[in-house]
């Protein structure tokens, strides 16, 4: 099989592709990257790692300067990751740039976790990064994890982490309850992302009535997904 000509038909239909069907784009891609991926796994087989190489020397001056040996290491690991999950096709929900952060990932419960999160909340790679470099899923309890391995129903208190990861941006190591909300309130979208999906902010020291004494809620937030309110 001439397998570096299959590949350079891919790639500049691909390219095709970007210029004529903007919507199309990131489907296209991913479908791409994935033969590609599966071409030079099985030219790998035939004729050798060294394969790679030469075939990226050709598609640099054929197709493009982006078609580096990298770049094909990294479309052979993409078809190999998704071959794993044993998905027959890579999932367009997300990007390339969102599969390069979740190869890093072994636990495939955990990497459907953050599939999941990124499709329901649009997150950016770049957010997704964070979001796994700060161990969100490991933060889970064990009960949670298999609830939501599961796909069964998942409590608002369940999808809190433990501990709850706020930034220190005073430096100061000695917190009181004071300069502990103000942290949480220079931060507040990092905030609402640890606690979970759905979660609004409304009003911090709100003021409400108690019988003939009135009191201060330190931060009223609102659950979209669940619809109820919040006390911190």
């Amino acid at each position: 099989m001439d397998y570096y000509s299959s590949i350079k038909e891919l790639l500049i239909n691909n390219e095709l592709t970007h210029k004529a069907k903007d919507y199309s784009k990131n489907k296209s891609d991913l479908n791409t990257y994935y033969e590609v991926g599966k071409l030079i796994t099985a030219a790998g087989k035939n004729y050798g790692e060294n394969v790679i190489k030469e075939y990226s020397s050709n598609l640099v001056l054929d197709v493009g300067k982006k078609y580096n040996e990298r770049t094909l290491r990294r479309l052979r690991q993409f078809y190999n990751f998704c071959k794993k999950q044993k998905w027959p096709a890579a999932p367009a929900k997300l990007t390339i740039s969102h599969y390069d952060e979740l190869m890093k990932l072994k636990n495939i419960n955990e990497i459907n976790y953050y599939i999941n999160l990124c499709d329901k909340n649009n997150i950016s790679s770049k957010h997704l990064r964070t979001r796994i470099k700060n161990n969100e899923y490991e933060r889970l309890d064990e009960k949670t994890k298999n609830k939501i391995a599961r796909n069964e129903t998942v409590e608002l208190s369940e999808t809190l982490k433990n501990p709850i990861i706020i930034r220190n941006t005073i430096g100061i190591e000695d917190i009181s309850e004071k300069l502990l909300q103000k942290m949480i309130l220079e931060n507040l979208n990092e905030f609402l992302d640890e606690l979970g999906e759905g979660f609004c902010y409304i009003k911090n020291e709100y003021k409400i009535k108690l019988g003939d004494n009135y009191n201060f809620i330190d931060l009223l937030l609102f659950n979209i997904k669940y619809n109820c309110y919040v006390v911190v």
